[in-house]
């Protein structure tokens, strides 16, 4: 018996040392991305730069989640050989993770609200992956746990997981990365980093990071509508919950998620989501390619930033990202149809970024109440 069990685990080892080293080749290969010049007023005195993660393989930030998340559970023995691997995802999370999975031919559940884009779908379905879609966004943890158990699988839980799998000090993280890049610029320790938060995973790596090197770099958290990140971190209330789903798809969640780390952020500031697409749209006019609502969100947030800088005759770089491409929005945020059906006038958002990007003068768009 103990022979027997001897030779099982030695097997488990082995196969567990070759994912490991699958999903460091990886790594290796695609763990860098480029940092793109965001183009300014004239005489701001402030660089912009968006860090571009829809260069990952899976076209989007959660590449780099999910390969920590992947070596996380590898190495706690919680993924083996045939385990099927679940996820409760709003979609660019489960779309890596399907990749990892296809990668060690392991079965993939991806558990997300109904209301999630069918590009999404059918991206995550491209690379072998299951959609388990539920009517209930509250419920997604609930059911990948149920999952999960059924299957003998292993539930994931990138929510609970996401700040604590990402090696924070370094090791070629999206913030060391970050400010290597900058290195050889004027500015080359940013002022302010701006992300959004859906698991609170990349906040806490950027805002631990900077703690750890000593970095006068601040961190402001952009939030969208419906989200409770926001009123959760002015009030201190982890329990803090909304009821909604976000609709800037990545970011925001309807409860203020484990893997927030509110004690890291410096700043809060939450963003209409019209405000988020008529930036998205900016964004893609700018760059002359298309990229997602998350990416609006930060750039509103990033251009305030730099418009207060500007306003206060101060100099510095600020850097954000660009968290995904639009080819998953076609039919949703750059459908103006669907737009209009939700409510949402972009145009006095828009008005806003044209004056800035003509004068450099940031003016909030005065609105009728609601």
């Amino acid at each position: 018996m103990t022979e027997t069990l001897d030779r099982f685990n030695q097997a488990t080892r082995a196969w567990v040392d070759e994912a490991v080293r699958r999903v460091e080749a990886d790594a290796n290969r695609s763990a860098d991305t480029h940092l793109l010049p965001f183009p300014l007023p004239p005489a701001t005195g402030v660089d912009l730069y968006l860090k571009d993660e829809s260069t990952h393989p899976t076209g989007s930030l959660k590449h780099r989640l999910a390969r920590s998340l992947f070596l996380y559970g590898l190495c706690n023995g919680w993924i083996c050989e045939g385990t099927t691997v679940v996820e409760a995802s709003s979609g660019s999370t489960a779309v890596s993770e399907a990749y990892f999975a296809r990668m060690l031919g392991l079965p993939f559940v991806a558990v997300m609200p109904a209301t999630t884009s069918l590009e999404k779908i059918a991206l995550i379905e491209a690379q072998g992956g299951r959609c388990h879609l539920v009517d209930d966004p509250g419920t997604v943890y609930d059911q990948s746990r149920r999952i999960a158990a059924e299957t003998g699988g292993h539930f994931v839980d990138q929510f609970t997981h996401a700040e604590r799998a990402t090696d924070w000090r370094g090791n070629n993280n999206i913030a060391e990365s970050i400010f290597t890049q900058l290195s050889l610029e004027r500015h080359p320790i940013p002022e302010w980093i701006v992300v959004g938060a859906g698991t609170g995973g990349t906040s806490a790596t950027l805002g631990r990071y900077v703690r750890y090197r000593r970095y006068p770099t601040r961190l402001c958290v952009v939030d969208p509508e419906n989200s409770a990140f926001f009123d959760g971190w002015a009030n201190g209330d982890a329990t803090r919950t909304t009821g909604r789903a976000s609709r800037i798809e990545g970011i925001g969640r309807p409860r203020v998620e484990p893997s927030f780390v509110g004690q890291v952020i410096d700043r809060m500031d939450r963003i209409p989501d019209a405000a988020s697409l008529a930036a998205m749209r900016y964004c893609s006019e700018v760059l002359g390619r298309t990229v997602g609502g998350s990416t609006g969100t930060n750039l509103w947030g990033a251009l305030r930033i730099v418009a207060e800088m500007r306003a206060a005759g101060e100099h510095g770089s600020v850097v954000t990202l660009l968290c995904d491409g639009g080819e998953r929005y076609v039919d949703t945020y750059y459908d103006d149809r669907w737009v209009a059906e939700r409510g949402m006038d972009l145009a006095p958002y828009a008005e806003t970024l044209r004056r800035f990007a003509e004068t450099g003068v940031w003016r909030e768009p005065s609105l009728p109440p609601r």
